[in-house]
C-alpha cells in the first residue's frame, strides 16, 4: 500500500492485448505494485494468473513485459523483464533487456504489457500512449532482426523516442533458442522468447510515449538522484563496465583456469590475449553506447569491415556488439583466436536472431560429438567439424538457416535436444536444459546455473562465490547460503527495474529511501529481504508446477573430469548443494504462504 497523505505517483497500469481479436484494454494494477513492487515479481503474478496448463506455443500462452517503479526515474534502472513459458526448458522463461524499452513503456504510461492470442498472419504492433495499432508484416517476412529495425524506424514515425522489439528468421521458424532483439544491440536473449513471438506471428513491437510522473518534492528527489548519479559516474563502482565492459574478464578468467575452452574441456585458453577486452578495445572498438537513463555506457560496439564487391574493392563497415559472454561463446569455447572471425560469427547470429550463448554452446557440443563419433559425416552431409575452424562454423550456421537436413535443423533446437537425439549427453553443457554461461570457476558456478530461476550466471553469481573461496575458504553450507540469499535479493533488484551491473549502487537502505520518495509505505531492509524470498518462492512454485525438479538436475558428466578454477568437482558436493538449496526453497514456499 501507499502511505496515507504521502507523496503520490500516478497509478500503475497493465496494457492487456488480445492478438487473436486485435483488441486491448487498460487495467489498473496499482495494488499489485504496492505488494510486489513491480518488474519480475508482478510479471510472475500476471503470468500465473493466465493458468499453468498452457504449453509454450499455445495461442493463449502469455508474453509479459514489465518494468519497475525505479524504471526511467533513477539512474541505471534500465531493464525490462520478459516472462513466458520457455519452449527450450518447458518451464519458466525469463529474460531481461536494456535499450530504450523501459523508457518507452514508461513514456507510454504502462509498467506492464501482456500479449495473448495469435495473429492470423505475420504482423506487428505499434503502441503510442493510448493508441494501439495492429499492422500486417508480410513485407518483413524472413527479414533479419537488423533490417527489420531499420525498416520500422523509418516507417513508424513518432514525436517520442521509440523502442523496437523484433525477431529474426529464427523466431519465425519458432526456434526455442531464438531471441528478441531490442533497439540497436540489446536482446531478450535466453530461453526462447523469439520462438514464442514467432508462434504468435508477432514480428515486432514498437513502443513510444512522452508521459512523465509529477515530482512533488523536487529538492528531496534531486538530492537523492545526485547521490546515485555521483556513485555511478564518479566512483569506481561502475568504472569497469564503462572502460572495457565485461570483456575485461577474458584474461583474468583464463589466468585462473575459469574460461570455458573447447566445449569446457579446460579453463585456460592459450589465445585469450588475442580475443581479450583489451585487444578489442585497442583495435576494434568504434563506439560505446548506453541504455536510456544510464550514465555508464557499458555497450561496446566493434567495427567489422567486409568486402562486398571484390573487383572494385568495395568495403562496408558494420558495428557488432561484444562482451564477455559473446567472446566466450564464439571465441574460447570454439577455439577461435581471431577477433574478426568472432565478430563475423556474431553478426550471422545477430541477423538470424538466435541467442548467441545457446547457439554457440550447441555448436561446441556438435564439434566434440563429431570428434567422439556420436555424429558422423552422414549426419553433417560431408562437413568435417573441428575446433578452431571458423569457416566450418559459418557453413554450419548457413545450413541451419536453410534447414539443410535433420541434423542441422536439430541444432536450432538447442544442445539438450541434440544430445537426446544423437547421444553425447555427458558433453552437453546445459543446466536445466539452458546452455551454460561463460564461467567454469568451480562448484558454485555450476550449482548457480542449475538452481537459478532462469539458469543464468546472473541469478546468484555463484562464479563470484567460487572466486571468493579461492581467497577466503568457506564451509560448504555457508557458501551455499550466500548463493541462496543472493538469488533471493536479486529478485528485489529485478522487480525495481535495476540493471544488475548497478547492484552495488543500490544497497537496501538506498532502495528504501527511493521507494519512500515515490510514495510507497516503509520498505525497510528486513521487509525487502523477506519480499525477495517471497518472489523467489513464487517463481519456484511455477517451475515446479511445470515439472522442474532441482533434485533431478544432473551435472554434465564431462565436468567431473576437467580442471576448474577450484580444481576438480565432486559430484557428491554438487548434489549436496542442490539438495540443500531445494530444501530452502521448500521452506520459503511454506513459510511465506506461497503454496505449492
Amino acid at each position: 500500500m501507499f502511505r496515507k497523505g504521502a507523496r503520490r505517483v500516478p497509478d500503475f497500469f497493465l496494457l492487456d492485448i488480445d492478438l487473436t481479436n486485435q483488441q486491448y484494454e487498460k487495467r489498473n494494477i496499482t495494488e499489485l505494485f504496492s505488494r510486489w513492487l513491480g518488474g519480475t515479481a508482478v510479471c510472475s503474478v500476471l503470468l500465473e494468473e493466465c493458468g499453468m496448463d498452457l504449453e509454450p506455443y499455445d495461442p493463449q500462452a502469455p508474453i509479459i513485459f514489465g518494468i519497475g517503479p525505479f524504471s526511467s526515474v533513477f539512474p541505471v534502472a534500465t531493464k525490462t523483464v520478459a516472462l513466458f513459458r520457455s519452449p527450450l526448458t518447458n518451464d519458466l522463461g525469463e529474460s531481461h533487456a536494456g535499450g530504450r524499452l523501459a523508457m518507452s513503456m514508461y513514456g507510454a504510461g504502462y509498467h506492464m504489457i501482456r500479449f495473448r492470442g495469435v495473429f492470423p498472419s505475420l504482423s506487428y504492433i505499434v503502441i503510442d500512449e493510448d493508441e494501439v495499432h495492429f499492422k500486417r508484416a508480410n513485407s518483413l517476412k524472413g527479414m533479419s532482426a537488423l533490417a527489420t529495425e531499420r525498416v520500422l524506424r523509418e516507417r513508424e514515425d513518432s514525436q517520442f523516442k521509440r523502442s523496437i522489439v523484433r525477431i529474426g528468421p529464427a523466431g519465425e521458424r519458432r526456434s526455442p533458442i531464438a531471441c528478441a532483439t531490442v533497439d540497436a544491440s540489446r536482446h531478450f536473449g535466453r530461453l526462447g522468447l523469439g520462438g514464442v513471438m514467432g508462434s504468435k506471428n508477432l514480428k515486432a513491437i514498437v513502443v513510444s510515449g512522452g508521459r512523465y510522473w509529477t515530482i512533488n518534492d523536487r529538492k528531496a528527489m534531486n538530492a537523492y538522484y545526485k547521490k546515485l548519479y555521483d556513485t555511478v559516474v564518479h566512483s569506481s563502482t561502475m568504472k569497469k563496465y564503462h572502460n572495457l565492459g565485461t570483456a575485461m574478464n577474458i584474461i583474468p578468467m583464463s589466468a585462473i583456469n575459469g574460461l570455458p575452452t573447447r566445449n569446457f574441456s579446460q579453463g585456460f585458453f592459450e589465445s585469450a590475449q588475442q580475443i581479450s577486452g583489451e585487444t578489442f578495445a585497442r583495435s576494434y572498438l568504434s563506439q560505446q553506447i548506453a541504455c536510456a537513463h544510464c550514465q555508464t555506457g557499458c555497450i561496446h560496439m566493434a567495427t567489422l569491415r567486409e568486402t562486398y564487391h571484390l573487383e572494385d574493392n568495395m568495403v562496408k563497415t558494420i558495428k557488432v556488439s561484444y562482451d564477455h559472454e559473446l567472446i566466450y561463446a564464439w571465441g574460447s569455447n570454439l577455439s577461435i583466436q581471431s577477433p574478426e572471425a568472432v565478430l563475423r560469427l556474431l553478426l550471422f547470429v545477430e541477423k538470424q536472431g538466435w541467442d548467441a550463448i545457446s547457439m554457440g554452446v550447441t555448436v561446441a557440443w556438435a564439434v566434440e560429438a563429431f570428434q567422439q563419433g556420436y555424429i558422423t559425416q552422414e549426419d553433417t552431409d560431408g562437413l568435417i567439424l573441428n575446433f578452431g575452424d571458423a569457416q566450418a562454423y559459418i557453413q554450419i550456421l548457413e545450413r541451419v538457416q536453410r534447414g539443410h537436413n535433420r541434423f542441422f535443423r536439430s541444432l536450432e533446437q538447442g544442445a539438450a535436444y541434440c544430445a537426446s537425439q544423437y547421444g553425447g549427453q555427458d558433453l552437453c553443457m546445459t543446466f536445466g536444459k539452458n546452455e551454460a554461461p561463460g564461467y567454469m570457476t568451480g562448484l558454485f558456478a555450476f550449482a548457480g546455473y542449475a538452481s537459478g530461476v532462469r539458469h543464468s550466471h546472473l541469478d546468484a553469481a555463484g562464479y563470484s562465490i567460487d572466486q571468493t573461496i579461492l581467497q577466503q575458504p568457506m564451509e560448504l553450507q555457508q557458501a551455499n547460503r550466500c548463493m541462496y540469499d543472493e538469488a533471493c535479493w536479486r529478485m528485489v533488484l529485478n522487480s525495481l527495474g535495476i540493471c544488475l551491473f548497478a547492484r552495488n549502487v543500490y544497497a537496501p537502505s538506498i532502495i528504501s529511501e527511493g521507494l519512500s520518495l515515490l510514495g510507497f509505505e516503509a520498505f525497510d531492509e528486513a521487509r525487502l529481504i523477506s519480499l525477495g524470498r517471497s518472489i523467489h518462492a513464487l517463481k519456484y512454485r511455477m517451475k515446479r508446477k511445470w515439472g522442474f525438479d532441482l533434485t533431478k538436475v544432473k551435472l554434465p558428466g564431462k565436468l567431473t573430469k576437467v580442471m576448474t578454477s577450484a580444481g576438480k568437482l565432486s559430484e557428491e558436493e554438487y548434489r549436496q548443494v542442490l539438495d540443500q538449496f531445494d530444501k530452502w526453497v521448500t521452506e520459503d514456499i511454506q513459510r511465506l504462504g506461497v503454496q505449492s
